[in-house]
């Protein structure tokens, strides 16, 4: 198999159910969007790869990056009802248990804080700004065709679960947070 095909040459792109669409097409933006976080929550497990204290959090980021791909590939094509969608509907509460016991972990915060750390932390928290951006070209999407409802709840569900791990990643390697210091007391 070629790496190229040189289909996409002209600027298009295959869309499955959909005649071919432009590269800068909603569609085609959104699951860019999802792609891209996952190629950075792969930079954060580089980083973090060999540090024991980080392997559960690493075996999560590993099955989050799984999940992507299904997200992208359901994204990557107009609702048929030839295909089943391969994002559980129940993708996003099956994170919340995780972001529940990460965050029983941590000190809790009573004000924001700037996204910073180790480098396995700092890149963990572009990988959520990335989701919050890939939800944002999801929400764009909806909004002119019909999506995979439980995308979105994953999406949103992504990035607290990215928050968290970032937090903790840098809580359990003795990283500091560094509060922003306008920040009036915002978590209760």
């Amino acid at each position: 198999m070629r790496i190229y095909t040189r289909t996409g040459d002209s600027g298009k792109t295959q869309v499955v159910g959909s005649p071919r669409r432009y590269k800068d097409d909603v569609r085609v933006q959104a699951y860019g969007s999802v792609d891209e976080a996952g190629a950075f929550i792969g930079a954060a497990i580089s980083l973090i790869l060999s540090n024991p204290v980080l392997d559960d959090i690493v075996g999560v980021l590993v099955d989050v990056q799984q999940m992507l791909w299904d997200v992208g590939a359901d994204l990557a094509r107009v609702n048929d009802d030839k295909h089943a969608y391969r994002t559980p509907t129940n993708a996003a509460t099956e994170l919340e248990p995780i972001i529940d016991r990460a965050q029983a972990e941590l000190p809790p915060l009573t004000k924001f804080i700037l996204r910073d750390g180790t480098p396995g932390g700092a890149f963990l928290h572009v990988a959520c700004t990335v989701v919050r951006r890939a939800e944002r070209d999801v929400v764009h999407l909806q909004r002119l065709e019909a999506i995979y409802p439980p995308i979105l709840t994953y999406l949103n569900r992504l990035s607290d679960l990215l928050f968290i791990l970032g937090r903790l990643v840098n809580f359990r390697t003795g990283a500091f947070e560094t509060e922003y210091v306008h920040s009036a007391k915002v978590f209760r």
